[in-house]
This record gives structure tokens, C-alpha cells and sequence, in this order.
């Protein structure tokens, strides 16, 4: 870390040093946070606690995990404080909210998937018009109910949030709103704008996570909504790699605040709405200019040191091109080939991370990708079957998704795809960690697609995917 600080500090990169960002360390190397506003302002209503059980938005939020937390991190809070964190309360933090805590024993067991995986509980009933029924649950901390299914989810980055056509996991702080400036001229469903999603969130968040006995007042949820749209974060160092904006790469958190991203840009469906330009399958375009590196010693490179960047950074721009273009037979997926009524649709990585240069979607996209299913599950997740109304049909899965909100059959498992910047911040990944890391998440792909991805191929795309 002390080495790649050095090396940025040295030539026009010490910009990264200061000016408006905060720099931390990762296993791949060095991520950083800019602010539009050229400072981190700490006395915002996101730091303060608002609530009645110590937390604040910064609890489950911090910026030297991407503005998540991280399992590491959360041993090291558990450790420090002997399970007394703010992060680790009953009403989410526990596997169950009738957890034994009484000790420091009982409550490393009870925080497990917190401190394992990264997960917090959250509880949502089925609806009352739903159009199926749970007709057997196994979880194995003895709570979950129709009255409240326990959900085990990752929270998400408070940062980049620029990008955003969705709000949290499952959707269910993305208001319809037909009159919304943000209407998609193109689709029969129109929501409210992200920000006042996001004020939305805030206070659900506020009263849910935090305990609070009041709502946030219209300035708190407004101050703290003006800082998470503020915030930009992105890798700038690659232990291998080098400098990530380093001979023509485009790597950063200040060219990501720079990226033009509007509701329907580039959608794979019907193409980009504003520009009527057809879906492009090239959504990254950061590091082509790696594609030939050699080596060119300079002052910060010696020839030995030179020559394997410049293999680190061709892997990476061979990984950006693969992500872009290797053919994927898109079958079973819920939310596509259903929606479209199409067995198989060819598409590649970005044809559901298709927002350019940050990957997620870029209309509300609620997928269905085979995360929840039984065969999927761990011992430490809950089971739930659940019967289609008036039907024999039956789906088992660890966590309903999207259907809990809507009440519909067809959303069950579906779920959003996030922003795919930073990602060597926030291990482990997808909604329920089920992925311990980046490697794991590519062969979850490649099975799960039967891509057939080379031992190359999938170290390349590991190698680019590090560097968001």
C-alpha cells in the first residue's frame, strides 16, 4: 500500500493524494472516493446517529470498504468492541432477533452471517394479495414466518449512485410514479425520480435500521441524499497493473463522476431512448489503450517491473474485451426470457450490465438468475416453499426477492443487478455473498451459462473486474 502511494504521489497522479479524495487500501491495491463537493463533510446527518440504538448511515456504510462493510472489517469491530458495535443489534444485525446475546460466545454465534458473509436480516411478510402462499419454512434460527420471512442480504455501496435506475436489492424503494419527469417514453412503466427514492430510503432506513422513534425531517433526509449523490468510487491502483489512468487507461472515481448516464441509456431492449442509437455491446471502454502495453521504462518503471505491468495491463484489457463480447446463450432467466418469451437470447456480460462504464442497469431490470434456488443453498440459509394460489405449482428458494413487493409469482428470486464499480472494495458479492470472491464469482457465470471460459479467460476477466 505504502509503495502504491509512493508511486501515485510521484508525477500528476498525487492529485489522488488530495483534492477531494479519499484513498483505501484494498487487496488488489488502492481505491478511492472523490466528492463533487472536493471534501468528505463529517458533521452530515449520514455520520450522525439519528436513531435509538447508536447506528448511523456510516455503520453499515464506510468509505474504506466502498462505502459497505466488509466481513474483515466487521471481525475487527466485533473484536474491538466484543460484539457491542453499533453494527451488531437484534433487529437486523442477528441471524434472528430472538438471538441469545448475553455473552461475547453467544453473540459471535448469534451476528454469524453478519461476521461470515456480510449479511444483514431483513424482514419482509408475504402480502395480503400475493399470488402464492408459504407453505413450509426451515430456517435454522427458528424465527421466520409468513408474518416476516428473514432475508439475508448484502447492504449495498452508498457511492456512485448517480447511476442508480433502482433502489435497494428487491426494488421496494423505486416508487411508480406516472407523472415523473424520469418516465420512459419507451416502456409502460414509469417510476419517481432516484433522488426522491433516495430521500425515501433514508428515513426507512433511519426508522428501520436505526430504531428511530421519528421520521427524518425534510433537511436531514435532503443533506444526506446531496452526500451520497456527491460521492464517486472507483480502483486508481492495481498491485499488478500499476496506475490505472496510466498511459491512456481511464480508470478513477474523478472520469466515473464524468460518465453521462440517463434512465434508458443504452438499454439492450429498446436501444438508447434519447439517442435512438441501437443497444452497443461495448459498455466498458476504460482500458483499451492497454491492449498493446509494452514495456517503456520511465521514472517510475524499471525494466523488470515494466514488463510485468505491461502483461498485468494487456490481461486487463484482454478481461474489459472479453466482459464486452464473449457470446453467452442467456437461457432461463427470469425477467428475460420470460419477459420476451424467448428461449435463448445471445448476449454477452454487458447485456445486463449495460449502463456504460458502470454496468448496471440502466431501467429497472429485476432479474432472476438462479441465486436463490434450493440447489444453492447453504446450510446457514433459510428454505421457504412457497405454492402458487389455486395451483399444485411450487418454487422453493432462500429469499423471494422482488415478489415480496409486488405480490406477483413471476418475480420470485428476481433481483437487481448493481453497479459494478469498485468491486474490489466489497467482497463478497451478489445480493446474498454468495460468491466469497471475484474468481468465484466468474465461475458462478460460466457454469451457471456453460460459457466454457478458459483458466485464462477467467483470470483475464478477474483481472479487469479488479480494477472498476
Amino acid at each position: 500500500v505504502l509503495a502504491a502511494a509512493s508511486a501515485l504521489a510521484r508525477d500528476d497522479d498525487a492529485e489522488f493524494l488530495s483534492g477531494g479524495l479519499a484513498v483505501s487500501p484494498n487487496a488488489s491495491g488502492l481505491a478511492a472516493t472523490f466528492s463533487t463537493k472536493h471534501r468528505i463533510d463529517p458533521s452530515n446527518p449520514f455520520f450522525q446517529s439519528l436513531g435509538g440504538n447508536g447506528r448511523s448511515c456510516n455503520t453499515c456504510h464506510q468509505q474504506d470498504e466502498g462505502w459497505t462493510v466488509t466481513p474483515p472489517h466487521i471481525e475487527r469491530r466485533f473484536n474491538t468492541s466484543a460484539g457491542t458495535d453499533p453494527i451488531f443489534r437484534l433487529n437486523d444485525g442477528a441471524n434472528s432477533p430472538r438471538a441469545d446475546v448475553s455473552s461475547v460466545d453467544a453473540r459471535r454465534g448469534a451476528y454469524s452471517m453478519l461476521l461470515t458473509k456480510g449479511l444483514i436480516r431483513v424482514g419482509i411478510g408475504i402480502p395480503d394479495n400475493a399470488e402464492f402462499e408459504l407453505i413450509a419454512v426451515d430456517d435454522p434460527y427458528g424465527f421466520a414466518s409468513y408474518q416476516e420471512l428473514s432475508l439475508f442480504r448484502r447492504p449495498l455501496p452508498t457511492t456512485n449512485l448517480k447511476f442508480l435506475s433502482t433502489v435497494m436489492w428487491d426494488g421496494r424503494e423505486t416508487l411508480k410514479d406516472a407523472n415523473s419527469p424520469d418516465c420512459l417514453f419507451n416502456t409502460t412503466t414509469c417510476f419517481a425520480s432516484i433522488h426522491f427514492d433516495l430521500s425515501h430510503q433514508s428515513n426507512e432506513a433511519t426508522i428501520g435500521h436505526a430504531e428511530a422513534a421519528q421520521p427524518l425531517n425534510q433537511a436531514q433526509r435532503a443533506a444526506i441524499v446531496d452526500f451520497q449523490l456527491s460521492l464517486f468510487t472507483a480502483q486508481i491502483f492495481d498491485n499488478e497493473a500499476g496506475k490505472l489512468k496510466s498511459r491512456g487507461a481511464r480508470g478513477g472515481p474523478k472520469n466515473l463522476a464524468r460518465q453521462e448516464f440517463y434512465f434508458g441509456i443504452n438499454d439492450p431492449i429498446d436501444g438508447d431512448y434519447r439517442t435512438r442509437q441501437p443497444f452497443d455491446p461495448n459498455v466498458f471502454r476504460l482500458y483499451g489503450a492497454w491492449a498493446n502495453s509494452f514495456v517503456r521504462p520511465d521514472q517510475d518503471d524499471k525494466q523488470s517491473r515494466g514488463q510485468k505491468a505491461a502483461a498485468a495491463r494487456r490481461a486487463v484489457a484482454r478481461g474489459e474485451a472479453l466482459f464486452n463480447t464473449k457470446p453467452i446463450a442467456i437461457k432461463q432467466v427470469k425477467g428475460l426470457n420470460d419477459d420476451l418469451n424467448v428461449a435463448e437470447i445471445p448476449g454477452a456480460c454487458t447485456t445486463c450490465h449495460d449502463t456504460p462504464n458502470a454496468g448496471n442497469h440502466s431501467v429497472p431490470a429485476p432479474l432472476d438468475i438462479g441465486l436463490t434456488d434450493a440447489l444453492r443453498r447453504t446450510p446457514d440459509m433459510p428454505l421457504y416453499t412457497l405454492r402458487k394460489k389455486n395451483s399444485s405449482e411450487t418454487i422453493q428458494t432462500t429469499d423471494p426477492g422482488r415478489a415480496l413487493i409486488t405480490g406477483k409469482w413471476r418475480d420470485i428470486g428476481r433481483f437487481k443487478g448493481p453497479i459494478l464499480r469498485a468491486l474490489a472494495t466489497r467482497a463478497p458479492y451478489f445480493h446474498n455473498g454468495f460468491a466469497k470472491d471475484l474468481t468465484a464469482a466468474v465461475e458462478f457465470y460460466d457454469q451457471r451459462f456453460n460459457i466454457g471460459l478458459s483458466a485464462e479467460e477467467k483470470t483475464d476477466l478477474v483481472a479487469f473486474l479488479r480494477t472498476l
